[in-house]
């Protein structure tokens, strides 16, 4: 018995200090019943089941707290776990005698929270829980894996990153366009490079995950798509045009007919998603849409002139168009 017991603890082991996928400080998905407990040396454990049922599981986190601005040949700080409880790091189980020293959370309001509370040293740790894996283009999720809730650690002092953002028209006012930027301390998010369709490949990259709401979707909030933060400058520009979800690396539900176009998708409101840069936490905008446009109406001139304003001030080459 001793023999096995060895040869799965050593089995943990490996497993539990793998290092994190670029990109995201996920534990786990559709997480139940979560506790986070925090003590006086910069680790937590995330206590969890999954899907309401089967075993209890521990996580220990540690190794990082904020984030670096963009540079490359410097690594993003990122985090490292231990999936088995205490036997990667320290070759037991910690669950429980584990010092938890959590103090009440005063720290910033944030979105999609599970649970958060302040460490004796003053930093934050916190959990949130949200939909990442939607399907873009309104389609409601068709499998299990599509519909999943991430469980996200983040670790930090001082400010939280920002989505600053707002809302014109495009193309003489035919369509919709929601603009802005990201930043961290000040800061432009940004990474260095791109999938072809789009996603990051490196650590400092960031998605933005655009919902909309009450749209040509259905009632209520619909994953429209995600993209990235532009380098230098972390703009961002999306306009809302009919897609053809056949091209461009979307996916699409069974059946669903070859060039059948989706949207414009624009709606009375709009929010956007992002995990935070390093290991801080993920954030979140919402704002208002916009009629439509309206040429002989002085207002809405007025803002599209302002918007313009505003969107040649961020200085990114990709969004110039008025």
């Amino acid at each position: 018995m001793r023999l096995i017991l060895t040869s799965v603890a050593l089995v943990l082991i490996a497993a539990a200090l793998a290092p994190l996928a670029a990109g995201s400080n996920l534990i786990v998905s559709n997480a139940t019943q979560v506790r986070l407990e925090v003590d006086g040396k910069s680790e937590a454990l995330v206590t969890y089941r999954v899907n309401g049922s089967g075993p209890v599981h521990h996580t220990l986190v540690w190794g990082a707290i904020n984030a670096r601005a963009p540079q490359l040949g410097v690594a993003q700080t990122h985090f490292r776990f231990d999936y088995a409880g205490g036997w990667g790091r320290y070759r037991r189980n910690i669950a429980s005698t584990f010092p938890n020293k959590c103090e009440r959370y005063d720290g910033p309001s944030l979105a999609w929270l599970v649970t958060a509370c302040r460490a004796p040293d003053g930093s934050y740790w916190a959990l949130q829980q949200w939909q990442l894996a939607l399907p873009n283009l309104g389609f409601a999720p068709w499998t299990p894996k599509l519909a999943v809730y991430e469980l996200h650690v983040s670790h930090w002092t001082g400010p939280v990153a920002k989505i600053e953002a707002y809302t014109d028209w495009v193309y003489s006012g035919r369509f919709h366009e929601l603009f802005g930027r990201a930043t961290y301390k000040g800061e432009a998010i940004h990474g260095f490079g791109t999938t072809r369709y789009g996603a990051p490949t490196d650590r400092f990259g960031r998605l933005l995950y655009l919902d909309t709401f009450d749209s040509v979707y259905g009632p209520g909030w619909k994953r429209e798509n995600s993209f990235v933060a532009h380098k230098p400058t972390g703009a961002f520009c999306y306009g809302f045009f009919p897609f053809d979800p056949s091209k461009g690396g979307y996916i699409t539900p069974p059946g669903y007919p070859p060039h059948q176009p989706r949207g414009p998708a624009s709606g009375t409101k709009y929010r956007l998603t992002m995990e935070g840069p390093g290991v801080t936490p993920d954030v979140t905008w919402v704002g208002n849409g916009l009629p439509n446009y309206d040429p002989a109406n002085p207002a809405h001139v007025e803002h599209e002139q302002q918007m313009n304003a505003i969107l040649d001030s961020l200085g990114d080459s990709l969004c110039r168009r008025h």
